[in-house]
């Protein structure tokens, strides 16, 4: 049994696969600081005394942040992604790149919500530096990619169970008869989610859906290789209704459930050099322009 769940866990992927996943990882990092969430900036203005720091927080314990604290992970945690998205130097970069995110993470959430998106994110952050070198083009099978990727689907997938499992835990079975998307639908709606809602009965089939497919959301590893993509596309499919109805995105997550994806087929790098060896080779197939004839003197 043990031997089972250890090959099982660190079944072996082409190390070309964790290469992509990793730069997808860390280029994810940069525009979360840019694009996805620049308010966490903001909490270099807050006063001090309205920071109350997560568990970890405490335990460790973090410092308060301050301008100073914020604005350096901030410009650290930009260079060191971008850098660590070229897969040098992965596990220095990589640890450097987690501690740092993990600190932004504590920063932002240490003022009264918490975001559950995050944690499969934080888990790959945590386990692509074990990986160590690999290549896109690199299609050698190794255990310690597979495994990398493998905990980052377990959390993935924790993300959903432990969600259904809390909304039951403090909501009981009442948050699946209950208006719990409507409050949702009213604060954060879009015209298509303003249309669902008119119709009878369907938010609460809903809610029993959303319970459904986080319980059985562990499925996606004992089905499978050609359904467990099927299940997969679900949960994207999921998460784009989600978007498209209370603008929730999940980008994070998202993230981390391409380790889910033969991603070495998208073949990024390699796409790029044979786009630029062509420009190059079109540029030279290109003839001289002839030197234009000279018109004979007048008399």
């Amino acid at each position: 049994m043990g031997a089972a769940v250890s090959g099982w866990l660190t079944e072996p992927v082409p190390r070309a696969r964790v290469a992509a996943f990793r730069t997808l990882v860390y280029l994810f990092v940069a525009a979360d600081l840019l694009v996805f969430t620049p308010w966490i900036r903001d909490k270099a203005s807050i006063p001090g005394e309205l920071y109350q720091p997560l568990f970890v927080g405490r335990l460790l314990p973090l410092p308060t942040p301050t301008p100073l604290l914020v604005n350096l992970v901030f410009w650290a945690l930009l260079l060191l992604a971008l850098a660590a998205a070229t897969g040098r130097a992965p596990r220095a970069l990589g640890w450097a790149v987690f501690v740092l995110y993990f600190e932004w993470m504590v920063i932002a959430m240490s003022y009264g919500k918490v975001d559950h998106d995050r944690f499969a994110f934080l888990v790959a952050l945590a386990v692509l530096p074990t990986v160590g070198r690999a290549r896109h083009a690199d299609r050698t099978m190794s255990e310690a990619a597979g495994w990398a990727l493998r905990v980052t689907q377990i959390a993935v997938v924790c993300t959903y169970f432990l969600a259904a499992w809390a909304k039951l835990r403090f909501g009981g079975l009442e948050w699946m008869t209950g208006s719990v998307l409507a409050r949702a639908i009213i604060r954060r709606g879009t015209e298509l989610a303003d249309l669902i809602a008119q119709v009878p009965y369907l938010l609460i089939a809903a809610q029993f859906g959303i319970i459904a497919f986080e319980l059985l959301s562990p499925l996606v590893f004992v089905v499978s290789p050609r359904w467990r993509q099927a299940v997969v596309a679900f949960f994207y499919s999921f998460h784009l209704v989600t978007i498209a109805t209370i603008t929730i995105s999940f980008a994070p997550h998202l993230v981390a459930m391409t380790s889910f994806l033969a991603l070495e087929r998208l073949r990024p790098v390699e796409r790029l050099r044979q786009l630029a060896r062509r420009g190059g080779q079109d540029a030279e197939a290109v003839p001289a322009e002839p030197p234009a004839a000279r018109s004979p003197a007048v008399p």
